[in-house]
């Protein structure tokens, strides 16, 4: 598999469909890996070339000292971009990506056509909260995380007609870099895109989980209230809706896309 080469280390990344299609970026969440998208790639990658990459800290990717910020993630993907020759790309990020899909709609608008943010805020928890979770990790470790992150990441009912599923993405988080999971909390922590939200000019589309305990449906709704071309479509799904509710989540990207 593929890695870009870059001042601060490698980024894996992985590119799928028709080279002559039009480019879809997927960015992962917080504790995952490129392998979260599996589910979107049967619906897409015969209209897109779909472009998945681990972000810095996470799966094959480097995981250089922290804190990370949402400017060094956002760059991470500016680079890929140039490396692999793409002018613009559409973006989709979830939670962290959607973080990074934020950063990259305020400070590089002309290297995106559209974006999708899903499961995602303008400022996702407090420094509070932030800070004791990076002290847990840095002290325990990420086992003593998963359980609750399992909590935030799928419904009750999901995680029991879809045990193996909910395993194969556990495994990924326990697999995760403890330093490069601890960056990203400081990128996740420090970002505040409050205000910043109503300079993005691409057409937006945001996705929440219904059920979701971390980015509320509150908090996709001052996205698409506040980003001037913005829309919001709820899905009954808790963290991550690209996995639990995948089908409506695919149809809502191609729609959204045009295909």
């Amino acid at each position: 598999m593929p890695l870009l080469s870059t001042a601060t280390g490698p980024v894996f990344y992985t590119l799928t469909g028709p080279v002559t299609a039009p480019v879809l970026v997927f960015s992962n969440s917080l504790g995952t890996d490129h392998t979260m998208w599996d589910a979107q790639l049967p619906a897409l990658t015969a209209h897109f070339q779909v472009l998945r990459y681990d972000t810095r800290g996470h799966g094959q990717s480097a995981v250089t000292p922290g804190p990370y910020s949402a400017e060094l993630l956002g760059r991470d993907v500016l680079a890929l971009l140039d490396a692999l020759q793409l002018e613009r790309a559409h973006f989709c990020g979830i939670s962290l990506g959607g973080i990074i899909g934020q950063w990259l709609g305020i400070y590089a608008p002309e290297r995106l056509n559209k974006l999708i943010l899903s499961n995602t805020a303008a400022k996702i928890g407090t420094a509070e909260g932030w800070n004791a979770r990076i002290q847990q990790v840095e002290q325990e470790g990420l086992d003593a995380l998963a359980e609750a992150t399992i909590g935030r990441w799928f419904t009750p009912e999901f995680q029991q007609a879809q045990p193996a599923e909910v395993q194969r993405i556990l495994q990924s988080f326990q697999r995760t870099s403890p330093i490069g999971y601890v960056a990203c909390c400081a990128a996740v922590r420090d970002a505040d895109f409050w205000q910043d939200v109503r300079r993005i000019s691409a057409p937006t589309y945001v996705l929440a989980g219904t059920e979701d305990p971390v980015t509320t449906v509150k908090d996709g709704e001052y996205l698409a209230q506040h980003i001037p071309n913005a829309h919001l479509l709820p899905l009954r799904a808790a963290h991550l809706a690209n996995i639990e509710a995948a089908p409506a989540f695919n149809a809502a990207v191609r729609r959204f896309l045009h295909f």
